[in-house]
């Protein structure tokens, strides 16, 4: 096993030892009350290792602790790999982030926009301009998840059979026809709305490359940045550190999900980029240390392996929302709320602009996302930090746990 190991002393980098504990206290009282089965936790500063934490079980039924090589089903931390995997392939001018999606999925020139009516009976209107590549980059496509629930469209989406999963037979290149086949909730570019987008990027992708998506994470992502755990699926060998995938019981502790989590131990033929990954919280850190710029080691880059120019980094970490504006404006009424207020989106990930609006400490410029079974990550550029969150309880909004990680760990900088 690779463990994770403390690298400096916290305070020679702005850490406070005694108040790091803090973010541990809070985190084990969720374990010690039921709420979650177990966590795992990762800050580093300037480049070092800060502090590493763990608590709990990955299998509460198995009595199995968690360990620092635990894998960890990342849901929608996919994105920002499929989405670095994009720019890679712009890098290399295989497309121009204005090129219409059509040009590499051909179903998605023919695609018409919700104009009323109910998920039986839609009206529809032609589409006043295509699907491009920076629309799937910044969710505003028009596209969305039957499990949104609040709009006719996602129960288009949910019949066709996209819920938490995909129809059976149909792999990515016949879901994005599929999903080209329904309405989008809105015209492209207009608004924004959490969605299959990074799917269809994925798609893009594999059309860009020549390659499946799997083969290339692996030869050009995993392998070069030694992200040796992570891949679509646990493998035999990376079974048994799988963690359990839990949901809150009606006594509002931690129950057992296996009718969804049980999806990770079969090789997938839908290779989902928004969605799809199972990984370590060492590979991960990796993955985010190559996103950060610190004096001597520009963005894009780690350990000589350079994935991206540190330019085109920078370029994915500004707000591309129309406007400057930030999702509570911009987004669907399921992202006007506290979270989303003051944050716009890059090409992949969040964006803090400020963080006084959503009331929750962090720099502007923050990048971060998270994953539905709540894990979570940021990279705070000025304060030359990253953290990583682990644990395996759906769906994320269950518990505060994101915004206490962000007020805990930044009370605890002293510099």
């Amino acid at each position: 096993m690779k463990e994770l190991t403390v690298e400096v002393d916290a305070a020679e980098i702005g850490l406070d030892s005694e108040r790091l504990k803090r973010v541990d206290a809070c985190l084990a009282d969720y374990v010690a009350d039921g709420r979650l089965p177990g966590w795992l936790l990762t800050v580093r500063r300037h480049g070092h290792l800060a502090h590493v934490a763990r608590c709990g079980s990955r299998d509460l039924e198995a009595g199995l602790p968690v360990t620092d090589d635990t894998v960890w089903r990342i849901y929608s931390m996919t994105k920002p790999i499929t989405s670095v995997a994009a720019m890679m392939l712009y890098e290399e001018g295989r497309f121009a982030l204005s090129d219409p999606v059509s040009a590499f999925i051909p179903s998605f020139g023919d695609i018409r926009v919700y104009d009323g009516g109910s998920d039986l009976k839609q009206v529809t209107v032609p589409a006043v301009e295509p699907v491009r590549i920076w629309h799937l980059l910044t969710h505003t496509a028009g596209l969305t998840y039957g499990f949104h629930r609040v709009h006719p469209v996602d129960a288009l989406y949910r019949a066709a059979g996209f819920e938490w999963g995909t129809p059976r037979g149909a792999d990515l290149a016949r879901s994005c026809d599929l999903w080209a086949g329904l309405p989008l909730l809105f015209q492209p570019g207009t608004e924004w709305n959490y969605s299959v987008a990074t799917d269809v990027l994925g798609r893009v992708v594999e059309v860009a490359s020549g390659q499946r998506l799997d083969e290339f994470f692996a030869d050009r992502i995993f392998r070069p940045l030694g992200m040796t755990g992570t891949a679509f699926w646990a493998d035999p060998a990376a079974q048994p550190r799988l963690a359990a995938l839990y949901t809150p019981g009606p006594d509002g502790k931690a129950a057992r999900l296996d009718a969804l989590g049980r999806g990770a131990l079969r090789e997938p033929l839908m290779l989902g980029g928004g969605g799809g990954l199972v990984s370590t919280a060492g590979d991960y850190d990796r993955f985010t240390q190559m996103l950060l710029h610190r004096p001597g080691s520009p963005a894009g880059e780690l350990d000589g392996i350079r994935l991206l120019s540190p330019r085109t980094v920078a370029y994915m970490a500004r707000n591309h929302l129309p406007g400057g504006v930030d999702l509570e404006t911009f987004g669907r009424p399921l992202f006007a709320e506290a979270p989303f207020r003051g944050v716009g989106f890059g090409l992949g990930f969040a964006v803090l602009i400020d963080p006084v609006p959503g009331k929750v400490l962090g720099s502007a410029g923050e990048l971060s996302w998270g994953g539905a079974a709540s894990t979570a990550f940021w990279i705070d550029r000025e304060a030359d930090l990253t953290v990583s969150f682990f644990t395996q309880l759906l769906p994320s909004s269950a518990h505060p746990i994101r915004q206490q990680l962000r007020q805990l760990v930044y009370q605890a900088l002293t510099d």
